[in-house]
């Protein structure tokens, strides 16, 4: 809080060091930063090339302004002070807790893991994977290239393997394998082992798994133990990480996404926001609450940290019952400015949490993106959650068990501030809030 203070201060003492002027012209330059950014992301043409002048030019503009007029000691010591404020709070907070301890398990002894040799750019072959994993006693079946029912026939080498005996499947490959693998061991309850071979790994990272080594998952058929996780299920298929609605559903649908992503969501962005071919008529019903005429609609197994419309950040947590939910609208350079400057308080934003979603559009289908898998679905789409329905087997050591930072709460701060008072009556919310969430922190 001294250090925030002090950020404020600097600007305005002394009286004429230009503060006024930095702050005007820092959210100026925001503003102006986001609506360029609008314009070259709704428009083609040369609004588009605008667009990108001013969004690119905006912060050049500002460090001119910042130099040229002296202002620029001011305006770092002021930034480096804020910087310090965040960190402090960062520490200050409690991180939000991981998953329920882990529990001991008993090594597999018949364990199989199906392994795609394609997936992120040849991994089991770079790892040795297969070698690895048959040296540690698993029996090893590698998928073939996809032939039309790829859904099917990984599920099919799943459910054979459990009826020859297996007791542990595994899945060496992309999130979207990963949850057809999973359902089939959360129906059997057995135990499911998560290797890191896909290109983002977002469900590996968020169980602390190593992601730069995909052979360290399979230390855990000698040396593991037990998680218990959620797992997804949208219109009857699993999922483990997203299921996405809108703008980016419609552009991954597109046969040219594969090989040209940017290029192909550029072409696509400016009708699809401007409302066309599934831009802007999503509606959606979250425990009862209406989201209405969403341009775009995140629906996460557990829900983000920060809120992130394109999924990123990290879940603390997998264990929650609740499914995250995240609405973008934005209609305009001004709405665009709005969400740039009030994140998650702007009006464009709406983040939630809910445990059963319903989604509507204007036609009889709907195009989805399930763990970044472009899938066709009958409307209305319903998105679930099976709490602790799936037994996750993990090396008893991972890179990944310390949690990520809390979201920033200045109350909380303000609270944390004043003495042992203060403390112990933010240790009394954060129990309240552990018991309301069953045990997450809020």
């Amino acid at each position: 809080m001294l250090a925030a203070v002090a950020a404020v201060v600097a600007l305005f003492v002394p009286f004429g060091s230009g503060g006024l002027l930095i702050v005007v012209s820092g959210l100026l330059g925001l503003v102006l930063c986001a609506s360029g950014t609008w314009w070259f992301l709704a428009h083609r043409g040369p609004v588009r090339f605008l667009g990108a002048l001013l969004a690119a030019g905006a912060p050049v503009g500002l460090l001119v302004l910042y130099i040229q007029g002296g202002l620029w000691p001011t305006a770092l010591l002021s930034l480096g002070l804020w910087l310090v404020a965040l960190l402090c709070a960062r520490a200050a907070l409690p991180r939000p807790r991981r998953h329920r301890p882990a529990a001991p398990a008993a090594r597999p002894l018949r364990p199989v893991l199906l392994m795609n040799p394609k997936s992120g750019g040849g991994k089991v072959e770079r790892f040795g994977l297969v070698e690895r994993a048959e040296a540690l006693g698993a029996r090893v079946v590698l998928l073939g290239p996809p032939d039309g029912g790829g859904q099917a026939d990984v599920e099919a080498l799943a459910r054979q393997a459990v009826a020859d005996g297996a007791d542990l499947l595994g899945v060496a490959g992309g999130d979207g394998t990963q949850a057809l693998v999973a359902a089939v061991a959360a129906e059997h309850d057995l135990p499911f082992l998560v290797i890191s071979a896909g290109t983002r790994n977002h469900f590996a990272m968020d169980l602390g798994l190593d992601r730069t080594d995909p052979a360290r998952c399979l230390d855990a058929l000698t040396d593991g133990e037990e998680l218990r996780v959620d797992l997804g299920e949208v219109a009857g298929r699993p999922f483990v990480n997203t299921v996405s609605f809108g703008v980016y559903a419609d552009v991954v649908q597109r046969p040219e996404y594969r090989d040209a992503k940017a290029g192909t969501a550029l072409n696509a962005m400016p009708e699809l926001l401007a409302g066309g071919e599934g831009g802007g008529r999503l509606d959606a019903e979250a425990d009862g609450t209406t989201l209405r005429a969403q341009q775009a609609l995140l629906v996460s197994n557990n829900p983000y940290v920060s809120p992130d419309p394109l999924g990123g950040g990290r879940r603390p947590r997998l264990d929650r019952g609740e499914l995250g939910v995240i609405g973008v609208r934005v209609e305009g350079a001004a709405q665009a400015a709005d969400l740039a400057v009030r994140g998650s308080q702007s009006a464009g934003l709406n983040v939630l949490t809910a445990r059963r979603v319903e989604v509507t559009a204007e036609g009889d289908t709907l195009p989805v993106a399930v763990d970044g898998e472009a899938l066709t679905l009958e409307t209305p789409v319903l998105c679930t959650l099976r709490p602790r329905a799936l037994r996750v087997l993990v090396p008893r050591d991972r890179p990944g068990t310390t949690p990520p930072p809390a979201p920033l709460n200045w109350s909380r701060i303000v609270v944390l501030a004043f003495g042992p008072r203060g403390e112990n009556h933010a240790r009394a919310q954060q129990r309240a809030a552990e018991r309301l969430s069953g045990g997450a922190v809020g």
